[in-house]
């Protein structure tokens, strides 16, 4: 699992490649988690090139969304294959995130 970040104004984005699971989940949220305390809390999440998702980087997806919206701020995601896609449908997760196809379009919204 690879994750980068960069901001686009006060948006911070975050980069996810390969596989979240239960073996890359802390280091995934400790990376989000600590963005809401030092940022807006507008994060979008790129996952254009996240291969694979468990019940534990939904987990942490999911800590991240309430820790954001917590401090008045929110999670959006874009760009998610459709294994990945499948996967949040079948969760429920679909209903929880504003997702977008194009990163650009997930930036855009907070404004």
């Amino acid at each position: 699992m690879e994750i980068q970040d960069k901001k686009s104004g006060n948006v911070e984005i975050f980069y996810l490649t390969g596989r979240l699971d239960a073996y890359a989940a802390a280091e995934v949220e400790k990376k989000l988690i600590s963005a809401t305390e030092k940022t807006q809390c507008s994060m979008v999440i790129a996952m254009n090139n996240l291969d694979y998702i468990s019940s534990s980087g939904l987990r942490v997806l999911l800590a991240s969304l309430k820790k954001a919206r917590k401090l008045q701020g929110d999670v959006r995601l874009s760009g998610l294959q459709p294994y990945v896609k499948e996967v949040f449908d079948v969760a429920g997760f679909t209903q929880l995130f504003k997702i977008f196809e194009k990163e650009e379009d997930a930036i855009s919204s907070f404004k």
